[in-house]
Parts: structure tokens; sequence; C-alpha cells
């Protein structure tokens, strides 16, 4: 009897340990996540290029300006054209000092016809700070739709919940 409570305490320990794993979660800074949505052809010479500038915040000021809070941001990519693919070249996280943080993807990638892609700021990345953005480079075919970005942020403490949203803004 004691060796079966002995393997059925080890199967318990296995589970629980295989349960913690997190190298099999995949986060949005994963280069795989980008892989599968890559352009392996060249993109058409015709297609329109822009930039998007969106305004991201990874902490907002509580109180005072000595005390700071953290949020998750949710950045959305999304293709608001109903038949037709669009193309982002490239995304790039910014700090609150301009500093590029980090770059999200090295070729373009797809966004098949009213297609949402997501970018995840995770509330314990603070390297954004309180005046983070991203920049996005991006191709549509000639008089469709350019790329729809807004970014929602969010954070709960206790019984309080902060939450709103940002647009991307189209630049030169």
């Amino acid at each position: 009897m004691e060796k079966i409570n002995k393997l059925v305490a080890l199967i318990i320990i296995s589970l629980f340990i295989y349960s913690c794993d997190e190298s099999k979660v995949v986060s949005s800074i994963d280069a795989t996540n980008w892989k599968k949505r890559t352009v392996t052809h060249s993109l058409s010479d015709s297609l329109v290029h822009g930039k998007t500038y969106l305004s991201v915040y990874s902490q907002i000021y509580s109180e005072t300006e000595h005390r700071i809070h953290s949020l998750t941001a949710t950045v959305s990519l999304r293709n608001i054209n109903i038949n037709d693919t669009i193309f982002i070249n490239k995304a790039i996280y910014y700090d609150t000092h301009g500093k590029a943080i980090r770059t999200y993807f090295d070729n373009p990638i797809y966004i098949a016809p009213m297609e949402t892609v997501e970018i995840i700021i995770d509330e314990s990345d603070k390297e954004g700070g309180t005046g983070a953005n991203f920049l996005f480079d991006w191709s549509v075919k000639p008089n469709l739709n350019e790329p729809f970005f807004e970014s929602v942020m969010i954070s709960t403490s206790g019984q309080q919940g902060i939450s709103f949203t940002t647009q991307g803004k189209i630049i030169n």
C-alpha cells in the first residue's frame, strides 16, 4: 500500500511540475508567433506605404508623480478591409525617452481581411514607462483602407480597476 501511495504522490507532483512549466507559453515577443504570418514573397511595388504612431501606456502616474501604476496593454493591429490582405512591415516599441526597446518582426507580416493581430505588453514589463509608443510601417493596395491600430490598457488591484484606450494616428 505504501508503494501505491508513493506512486500516486509522484504522479501528482509530476503533473503539478508539468502544469507549471511556462516554457510552453508563447508570448507576443517570441519570434515563433510572427514566423507563421511572415510574407515569403516580395511585395508589389504598386503598394501604398504608410506609418502610424500609437501611444501605449505601460505605466501611469497615480496620486502623485512619485507613484506609478503598471498596466497591461493589448495592442491591436486590425485589417478593416473586407476582401484584401494588408501588410505590416515593421512594429517598433519605444520607451518614454524615444529609445527603441524592441522590434517585433524583421520581415513583413500579413493580416487577412477583417483579421486582428495583437501584441501584448505584460504588466510586469516596465521598459516603456509612462510615455511608451509604437511606430508601425505598413503597406496596402491602392484605394484600400489603411490598417487600424488601437491599444487597450488595463490593470486591477484589489477592488480598484483602470482601463482606457488609445488609437493610432497616421504620420508622414
